[in-house]
């Protein structure tokens, strides 16, 4: 019993408390939110709606995965990065033979249904975790020859396999996050500035192509629709209606519950793409700022834990995971805005969906591993330095 309390109480100091107290605060902010956008689904045979009991099991086992995550040393993961690459192929393939997608996009295979039980799940969430790992030991194995063009057809070769699948499933908002994560990740690993140039101008020369050949007509309409909105009112429809309940927030808001568009459900997805619509309704400018103080803070510590990985082996991983965070949160509020077409990228620890908040944390767990033994290798470093020890001679 004794041993088991110590290992309580060696964790509790040594896991990133203020990282996991921020992810769960945040986390409560989100479902106070998806309990609002869906209060007037909830029938008289229940008390909560099923959107926010789904939210709350999702985030009480994300917390859970992200401790025991925490728990096993990050070179024991790194080490397993074949068959967590395997994985993500696999049900990435499997996904795109037996998934599905939403009722008005039937061309699309981004979810798989788990059996009878209603519940869906989104593979490329949890892909992308395993991306971050098996990129970031790629990186590690050609950090000394990172500028290489042979380094770089490799690396070139390993992110598009991921995007290239998330893109024929249809998800082009996951494929554009992955897309951020890869860039993220190597500019960290010290890539040289001229691939970035080079890769940027590639970009735009293939823009046309893409336009024609990788967009459908419902993602084409989509940016038409911010130039002529007026020509697209069917499919600008959610976003005005967003953006309006954002506006009509004003300073403090029209109090919880009692958003006049989020309750009349006036906002198309408001408890998922347009979560942000609903915090600016009924919490005003001063929730909004307060969301994003929370996801700003969460991004900040992340990348702190990378900039004090004194190995350089976690750095590269954890702005991967930070990149992804605040892609998605720009992305999101860009699309709420109206300044970004809508492309369904959710707002982390906010939009509701078990798949984005369990995979979320798994990220999160990541991280705590990191800090945590980041921590006791720097300490065995300290004991190895060239500080003379007086016991030596004994």
């Amino acid at each position: 019993m004794k041993t088991i309390f110590r290992s309580i109480k060696n964790f509790i100091k040594e896991t990133d408390k203020i990282l996991l107290l921020l992810c769960m605060l945040t986390s409560a902010f989100g479902c106070v939110c998806v309990l609002s956008a869906t209060l007037r689904t909830i029938t008289d045979s229940s008390r909560f709606s099923r959107d926010f009991i789904v939210m709350v099991a999702a985030v009480i086992m994300g917390i859970a995965i992200a401790v025991i995550i925490s728990m096993i040393d990050y070179e024991f993961i790194m080490r397993l990065w074949p068959v967590i690459a395997l994985f993500c192929i696999g049900i990435m393939i499997i996904t795109l033979r037996f998934g599905t997608g939403p009722n008005d996009r039937p061309d699309v295979k981004t979810w798989l249904k788990l059996g009878e039980t209603g519940i869906f799940f989104q593979p490329s969430e949890i892909v992308k975790i395993g991306f971050i790992i098996t990129f970031g030991v790629h990186l590690e194995k050609l950090k000394n020859n990172i500028n290489h063009p042979l380094s770089i057809l490799q690396l070139g070769i390993h992110a598009l396999i991921p995007i290239g699948l998330v893109v024929v499933s249809g998800d082009m908002g996951s494929a554009l996050v992955f897309i951020i994560i890869t860039v993220a990740m190597l500019f960290t690993a010290g890539l040289h500035w001229g691939y970035f140039l080079g890769g940027g101008l590639l970009a735009l020369a293939a823009a046309p192509l893409a336009w024609i050949f990788v967009l459908g007509d419902i993602q084409k309409n989509r940016f038409l629709a911010l130039i002529y909105p007026d020509l697209y009112p069917n499919i600008i429809y959610q976003q005005e209606r967003g953006l309006a309940a954002i506006g009509g927030g004003g300073i403090t808001g029209q109090g919880l519950f009692n958003g006049t568009y989020t309750q009349r459900g006036v906002v198309p997805e408001s408890k998922n793409d347009m979560i942000f619509s609903v915090i600016g309704e009924e919490l005003g400018l001063i929730g909004c700022v307060a969301a994003l103080l929370l996801l700003t803070f969460i991004v900040l510590r992340i990348a702190g834990t990378g900039r004090h990985d004194k190995l350089g082996k976690t750095k590269v991983m954890c702005y991967g995971v930070a990149a992804m965070i605040a892609g998605q949160v720009i992305i999101n509020i860009g699309m709420c805005l109206m300044l970004l077409p809508v492309i369904g990228i959710t707002l982390p620890f906010f939009s509701a969906g078990g798949s984005s908040n369990i995979s979320i944390y798994f990220a999160i767990g990541l991280i705590m591993s990191f800090y945590r033994y980041n921590q006791q290798r720097e300490l065995i470093d300290v004991s190895q330095s060239n500080i003379n020890n007086p016991f030596m001679d004994i």
